[in-house]
C-alpha cells in the first residue's frame, strides 16, 4: 500500500462519525442538531441514551485501531508514519469532509490511540477521570486534565516520540474543544 494511499485511508477511517451514524440510520436524527451539538460520544449519549454512547465508543475506537493495526503491519513501528497516520485520523474525527468539518472533539480517537501505542497508561487516565467528582470538577474539565497528563507520564516512563504524538493529539482535542460553554 503506498504511503499516500494509507494516509488518505486513515482520514476516510477517522471521517467515520459513530455518532452521527447512529443517529441518522437508527435514531433518524442528526446527532448535530441535538444536544451539544456535537457529533461525538458523549452527546450520542446525552441525547440517544447509553446504548448509543456504548455503540459510538465501539465505532470509534475500531475506526482508531484498525488502520493503526494495518499500518503497523505494513510498515513496522516507524514513528514518522505512525505519527502521521494517527494525526490523519483524528484530523478526520474532527474535520470530518462529510459533514462538512463538523465532527467530534477527539477524546475516544485519543484513548483508542493509547490503547494501542501504550494500553497501561489508560489506568493513570481512568485515575484521574474517578478524581472528579471528589473535586467537583466539571467532567470535560476532569477529561481534559487526564488527557492532559498522558504526554508527561509518556515523557518519564516510554519515549518521547510518542509524548510528541500525544501533544500533538492532544492540541488537536483542544482545539475542537475551544467553543465548550463554560
Amino acid at each position: 500500500m503506498s504511503f499516500l494511499l494509507c494516509l488518505l485511508f486513515s482520514y476516510i477511517c477517522g471521517c467515520i462519525n459513530g455518532a452521527y451514524y447512529i443517529g441518522l440510520f437508527i435514531y433518524k436524527r442528526d446527532i448535530r442538531s441535538a444536544g451539544s451539538h456535537n457529533a461525538g460520544a458523549r452527546n450520542a449519549g446525552r441525547v440517544f441514551g447509553r446504548i448509543a454512547f456504548i455503540a459510538t465508543v465501539i465505532i470509534d475506537t475500531l475506526k482508531t485501531v484498525f488502520p493503526i493495526l494495518l499500518t503497523i503491519y505494513f510498515y513496522g513501528d516507524s514513528f514518522l508514519i505512525m505519527f502521521l497516520v494517527t494525526v490523519s485520523i483524528m484530523i478526520g474525527h474532527v474535520w470530518p469532509i462529510q459533514l462538512k468539518g463538523q465532527g467530534g472533539k477527539g477524546v475516544v480517537v485519543y484513548l483508542a490511540a493509547l490503547l494501542v501505542f501504550k494500553p497501561v497508561i489508560l489506568l493513570f487516565v481512568a485515575i484521574v477521570v474517578a478524581l472528579g467528582p471528589v473535586l467537583h470538577m466539571r467532567f470535560t474539565y476532569i477529561g481534559l486534565t487526564s488527557l492532559s497528563i498522558v504526554p508527561i507520564i509518556l515523557s518519564f516512563f516510554s519515549n518521547f516520540e510518542l509524548a510528541f504524538l500525544f501533544i500533538t493529539l492532544l492540541f488537536i482535542v483542544l482545539l475542537a474543544h475551544r467553543k465548550e460553554p463554560s
